[in-house]
């Protein structure tokens, strides 16, 4: 790839004429969302990627940590080439998911979406996205933030539970400058495609196998129920069905899916 002070200076070379051509490396940040997040709405930073060696703090979903040793992840935040409508912000985590799927298997890695924000691969977590955005009136500006495990180091994963999948189990040759790459192309491929929440939620749905069983635990209950996923309501709610017959959307805000 590039220099050390820039490791993916090719893979900005190969992007340029895209809307997604910058990308900013940092060796050490407290987190690559927060960091995009102080950049939303100034367009001297539309469409860039910023892509961190190594977070102190960086979070998942309902203030979890996302845990990578060093070397192992590939953790990035991008930040929209333009605004979208404020309505369609629940879309964007979903749209994401669909281009890291897609570039995951054009590195030879075969995932699987799991509600809300997870990809899955042989049924354990390899990529979590986490979004932040700033809103203005009725248009928002959005960051998509990006967390993959993609290389096994001695230690890697051993401190989650379930364990995690890693990029290298299924292809010892992939490297993170050509996974990111390749969601980059995707992205400049997908962005315009935000305005159009309803047909991302379809392909969603596709890519998710619905109907799919899930296991959900509510906030605040201890026991986890067993429904059948059926759809993603308009909000990015999952509608799921019960063995009873009766169905109705478990909120975005208020559960997790486990595996």
């Amino acid at each position: 790839m590039g220099s050390a002070e820039h490791p993916y200076e090719e893979v900005e070379r190969d992007l340029r004429g895209t809307a997604f051509a910058r990308i900013r490396f940092e060796e050490s940040t407290a987190s690559t969302n927060d960091d995009a997040a102080a950049l939303l709405g100034d367009p001297a930073y539309a469409g860039m990627t910023i892509v961190a060696e190594v977070q102190t703090r960086g979070a998942g979903r309902k203030g979890r940590s996302w845990i990578a040793q060093p070397g192992s992840s590939l953790l990035m935040t991008t930040i929209a080439p333009h605004e979208i409508p404020a309505a369609a912000l629940w879309i964007v985590p979903f749209g994401i998911a669909i281009c890291v799927r897609r570039a995951l298997r054009a590195n030879g890695v075969r995932s699987d979406l799991h509600w809300p924000n997870d990809l899955l691969a042989g049924g354990k977590k390899i990529a979590g996205i986490l979004c932040v955005s700033r809103i203005t009136g009725d248009r928002a500006w959005v960051g998509a933030g990006v967390g993959i495990n993609v290389h096994r180091l001695p230690g890697a994963g051993d401190a989650i539970e379930p364990p995690p999948a890693f990029c290298d189990d299924f292809n010892p040759a992939i490297t993170r400058g050509d996974l990111l790459r390749e969601i980059l192309l995707h992205y400049d491929i997908w962005s315009q495609m935000l305005e159009m929440p309803q047909r991302i939620a379809r392909l969603w749905e596709r890519m998710a196998h619905l109907p799919q069983r899930y296991r959900i635990l509510r906030d605040g209950e201890s026991e986890p129920i067993n429904v059948t996923a059926v759809a993603l309501s308009n909000n990015g709610g999952l509608v799921v069905q019960h063995d009873d017959g009766r169905r109705e959307t478990i909120a975005l805000a208020d559960a997790r899916a486990l595996r």
